[in-house]
């Protein structure tokens, strides 16, 4: 085999580093022995059940040790782990694990109602396993993950060859509506990730190189963001692969307190964050109480998937001056795109990158644009990234585009580039909303608010929002002589879709204003909300 594999990797680190931390979470601490055993029983489970060489494995799940214990299981067994957002409603779910062909799917016992709800529905699934979270007793269509653990542990399996090819794959939402797999083969991954920072993992795998380098403790990350997205999956994918150590946080909801908590207590050393959605909490929290904390130990902070504001950046330096901020421009489906460092030594604007060596911002026939023209271009980027959507030739034919001989990856991010090369991120080119690193569909929203009985048409637009870069806020006009408040608007969606994309605020207008071929003017309701939500503040305080 010549391409990098993470279950060979991390199989070598188990080898060589037996007692050494693998997975922390509260007082909970996973060796790497015992990660190694815990993964080998529940890839083995998995097959045992009838998954063959890349079937899927829905990974439905908080941030827990179990997550990487089952994404390390399906990787020994030739499985693809696939992600699910666990905010998802029923019909979301439905799509996803259908549109995945999910055979085998590891749950916290807190969504058993969600999938007592959709089992039926998903009958390729044959592998429940039940993560117990103390919030009831495991189903009878369920196996339990620790009694799957224990009736192995003294197994001793043989796996078949690893595939070149072996993938993971990541669903995004994005600008097409329905979530989209996007295929990565762990080669380009460890590659594009640990290869940035590591000669050792840039060319063809050697893994009696990385055996015979000498065992050190390794580091600790921690993921302040959830692993079911792409940010805080491949950075800890990443500090695995480099033999170190990933901590999770055992509270559900964010609080900055506990992150800084855990990071003392764990001795972190780097976390990934969704720019100022995790980092704005933070430094309130350092400013309201600088002495709290010893951060000492904390080296790196990176963000991707939200914009990271310059003040927050320069807020958190102040606190913590030996630090670097990583701001990273990137998506599930193309790595590498540019990168922004800030010290205490000198800050950068938000938004604005230093371009890679492949990264290009081109544009409508495939030209460069030129620095300094102030011509707005999409950006593309080579390399190792992902080999396309998973059962979508179309959508993977528009974004991953080969020009010039060499394959790019084009997810619809726009930019304008400077006289000094660094491009300046404009955003997407539709009108995806991007609230909090989560992706919101407008049209999906649009649907869910048309199916109550007192809208006649809605629209769904972001605002600006201080913290989560965008709030979703929905432009509603009502059949005649209808009644509704827009409470009851944003509990009608929350009832059909993930609460995360119901709208924050509700304006009324007469008339959406279509034109004849159904199409809005998103720009001109945008600007109507901005000011009539202004309008009903500026009232308030009279």
């Amino acid at each position: 085999m010549t391409a990098w594999n993470f279950a060979t990797l991390w199989e070598i680190v188990a080898a060589k580093a037996p007692d050494a931390p693998a997975l922390v979470h509260g007082d909970r601490t996973v060796s790497w022995s015992d990660f190694d055993k815990r993964a080998d029983a529940i890839g083995g489970h998995i097959a045992e059940a009838g998954a063959v060489h890349q079937d899927k494995v829905g990974l439905y799940l908080y941030n827990c040790p179990e997550y990487l214990e089952a994404c390390y299981g399906a990787f020994k067994a030739g499985l693809v782990p696939v992600n699910t957002n666990y905010r998802y409603a029923d019909d979301e779910l439905t799509y996803l694990w259908d549109n995945a062909d999910v055979v085998a799917v590891v749950f916290h016992g807190a969504f058993a109602e969600h999938v007592e709800g959709v089992r039926d529905r998903v009958p390729k699934v044959v592998t429940w396993l039940w993560v117990d979270d103390g919030s009831g007793p495991c189903p009878d269509w369920a196996v339990d993950y620790e009694a799957a653990v224990e009736a192995a542990s003294d197994t001793v399996r043989l796996w078949p060859p690893r595939g070149d090819d072996d993938l993971l794959m990541i669903y995004t939402g994005g600008t097409t509506g329905m979530p989209k797999g996007v295929m990565w083969r762990q080669d380009d991954l460890v590659r594009g990730v640990l290869g940035a920072t590591s000669r050792h993992f840039r060319g063809p795998a050697d893994y009696d190189a990385i055996a015979a380098l000498p065992a050190r403790p390794g580091k600790v990350s921690l993921p302040a963001c959830p692993l079911m997205h792409a940010t805080g999956w491949f950075s800890a994918l990443a500090r695995l692969s480099a033999g170190g150590c990933v901590a999770t946080i055992e509270a559900r909801h964010f609080h900055a307190e506990d992150v800084l908590d855990a990071f003392q207590r764990h001795h972190v050393a780097a976390s990934a964050i969704v720019g100022d959605v995790i980092a704005r909490p933070m430094l309130a929290a350092l400013d309201a109480d600088p002495d709290r904390w010893d951060l000492s130990g904390l080296e790196v902070l990176s963000s991707s998937g939200v914009m990271w504001s310059a003040p927050v950046k320069e807020g958190l330096l102040r606190h913590l001056p030996h630090e670097q901020l990583v701001d990273n421009f990137g998506s599930s489906e193309a790595m590498g795109m540019g990168q922004s460092v800030s010290t205490s030594a000198g800050s950068v604007k938000t938004a604005k990158f230093k371009v890679t060596e492949n990264t290009r911002v081109l544009d409508k026939e495939n030209h460069d644009v030129r620095p300094g023209s102030d011509q707005v271009g999409r950006v593309a980027v080579r390399g190792h990234q992902p080999i396309g959507y998973y059962k979508d030739a179309a959508k993977s034919e528009r974004t991953f585009v080969v020009i010039d001989g060499d394959r790019y990856s084009i997810p619809g991010d726009y930019a304008r580039v400077d006289d000094d090369g660094t491009l300046v991120l404009l955003g997407r080119g539709s009108v995806c909303i991007n609230t909090g690193g989560e992706k919101v569909f407008p049209e999906e929203v649009e649907e869910a608010l048309k199916l109550h009985p007192a809208v006649d048409d809605a629209v769904v637009v972001g605002l600006p929002d201080e913290r989560f870069g965008e709030t979703v806020t929905a432009v509603v006009a009502l059949q005649p002589g209808a009644t509704a408040n827009g409470a009851e608007l944003i509990a009608h969606v929350k009832e059909r879709i993930a609460g995360y994309k119901a709208p924050k605020h509700v304006v009324e207008v007469d008339t959406i204003g279509r034109a004849a071929n159904g199409k809005v003017d998103y720009a001109r309701l945008r600007r109507y909300a901005l000011d009539t939500l202004a309008l009903s503040a500026a009232g308030s305080t009279t």
